[in-house]
């Protein structure tokens, strides 16, 4: 057996095994009671909180610095302001 193959095989069945560990956790999930589970999600948010996976990310605004420069290439400002304010009325 070809080492590629060995490797395809080890990651099937380790996501074979995940699976299955996830159903049975799933199993074990739906068994609980309603205020149960909204206690195991408030510890989870919590739990990925912490490690950084939903830390919102601030946008950097610099990085949109020049963004469509080109769409307004040769244009003069005040004649596009002007044409916008004529199509709102």
């Amino acid at each position: 057996m070809k080492l590629q193959e060995l490797v395809f095989l080890q990651r099937k069945e380790l996501i074979m095994r995940n699976g299955a560990t996830l159903e049975k956790i799933e199993r074990e999930i739906e068994r609980l009671t309603s205020q149960e589970q909204l206690k195991l999600l408030e510890r989870l948010a919590r739990q990925l909180r912490r490690s950084g996976i939903a830390i919102k990310k601030e946008l950097d605004w610099n990085k949109l610095y020049g963004l469509g420069k080109e769409l307004w290439k040769g244009e003069d400002a005040q004649e596009y302001v002007n044409r916008l304010r004529e199509d709102r009325i």
